[in-house]
């Protein structure tokens, strides 16, 4: 257990809060909630993820993976290079950012912090988090399995939150990035954060537990019918997903 902030009245529990943010996720047909899996899978081999790669995941030709990239609910969390390959895909990244996430020795990153805690449950891998805090320096350390945090470093560390709007999702990655998860952060001791949030109006903290049981609804929420029958891949190999029909 983490220790938990004392949350002011106007902070939001976390009943409430994921009660703001729900309507504004965009749904998952069963379709894209493979799509969704296999790209985060795909991307845990530490390289770009182009219509091909994608392809023999999913078991269909380029085009229609290329096709179903294009669909709001993928289109909207995908962060690709000049050529079109995926670099990042709704809070896992190939390309350096503030959070290091390794997996199996893998080296990535996430969006925001708060991503290293759900992405775990999605890959069906255990995961080593560090992540400066923002404010005094310090590094936040934690391994993350599917299941649940195993340990924090140091303990008291806390997660800053933002309040969630129409703005944040269903829009692009660029703009998830600069209105969400440029708030999300890790931070070493309650009065660290407590720093950072008075500077940064619309934040406020969290404990990494209550965080954590906010991702377990999100997975639940979007991919919860994938991650029921689906199996993590071997790295270094492609996975095959059910075959979209």
């Amino acid at each position: 257990m983490t220790n938990a902030p004392v949350l002011a009245p106007d902070i939001p529990t976390p009943d409430a809060y994921w009660e703001t943010m729900r309507p504004y996720l965009l749904p998952f047909s069963p379709d894209e909630q493979r799509v969704a899996v296999a790209l985060y899978r795909e991307l845990l081999k530490a390289a770009a993820v182009d219509d091909a790669q994608l392809g023999r995941a999913l078991g269909m030709p380029p085009s229609k993976s290329r096709a179903l990239l294009q669909r709001d609910s993928i289109r909207n969390l995908v962060y690709a290079d000049r050529e079109g390959r995926v670099l990042g895909f709704g809070g896992l990244s190939t390309a350096p950012m503030h959070h290091r996430f390794e997996v199996d020795r893998r080296e990535l990153w996430t969006w925001c912090a708060w991503d290293s805690l759900f992405i775990p449950k999605i890959l069906g891998r255990t995961a080593r988090v560090a992540s400066p805090d923002p404010e005094g320096g310090e590094l936040v350390r934690l391994v993350v399995s599917p299941n649940g945090i195993e340990s924090v470093e140091p303990p008291e560390a806390v997660i800053s939150l933002t309040r969630s709007d129409a703005q944040l999702f269903g829009t692009s990655a660029a703009n998830l990035m600069a209105k969400f998860c440029h708030f999300i952060f890790f931070f070493s001791s309650q009065a660290s954060g407590e720093q950072w949030v008075e500077k940064n109006p619309g934040t406020f903290l969290y404990s990494v537990d209550d965080a954590f049981a906010l991702a377990k609804r999100f997975n639940a929420h979007n991919f919860g019918a994938e991650l029921m029958h689906s199996l993590p891949h071997t790295l270094g190999e492609t996975q095959m997903i059910s075959p979209i029909r």
